[in-house]
């Protein structure tokens, strides 16, 4: 087996832009990063598509595959939606020779940190405001009221935790943030 690469894990709560950003940084690094696709006992939304935006797995599935180990972290982010990241995708990642690089709740993104320590970079994404998250989330059109009220719920504790990572990224402007990203992992990968 190859030798294991480094991981870069982007966390925020939801509608701070951490998605935009990761994908920004595959765009920019194609040869050195590759997108680890999170399993999930959601159901699929909008244009997600199996295998690229998450591994859509039954909740008995899902809930199997917690009990034979083969999750490196998991958690229930909302009452019956787990979402979590399987051994086997690091791997397939490595075989490749690339580094992985993470969008994941912030969390499973700490779980990940204290996992693997030094060969981790947690960044946290952080948003200009809890209005301006609120106003993300109605603009994605992909929310029902009720899933704002409970994203927005859980936005001031998650952004309590930013303390816990390795770096604060703020995204006040995106072309900002992605010129600060990429110098960011780049130091990380060299």
């Amino acid at each position: 087996m190859t030798q294991e690469g480094k991981l870069i894990i982007f966390s925020a709560p939801s509608g701070a832009g951490k998605t935009t950003i990761v994908h920004h940084l595959l765009e920019k690094f194609p040869d050195r990063l590759e997108f680890s696709v999170s399993a999930t006992s959601r159901p699929i939304r909008g244009d997600e598509a199996e295998g690229v935006d998450y591994y859509f797995i039954s909740l008995e599935e899902f809930k199997k595959k917690i009990a034979d180990g083969e999750f490196i972290e998991y958690e229930e982010v909302y009452k019956g939606h787990y979402y979590g990241t399987l051994q086997k995708e690091l791997w397939r990642i490595w075989r490749k020779g690339k580094h992985v690089i993470f969008d994941v709740d912030v969390k499973g993104g700490l779980n990940l940190k204290n996992q693997f320590g030094p060969r981790a970079l947690a960044v946290f994404v952080m948003p200009p405001s809890l209005k301006s998250l609120e106003d993300r989330l109605r603009k994605r059109e992909t929310e029902t009221p009720e899933s704002i009220a409970r994203r927005m719920a859980r936005a001031p504790r998650e952004i309590e935790e930013a303390k816990n990572f390795d770096i604060i990224l703020k995204n006040d402007s995106l072309p900002q943030a992605f010129a600060e990203a990429e110098k960011i992992v780049g130091g990380f990968l060299t």
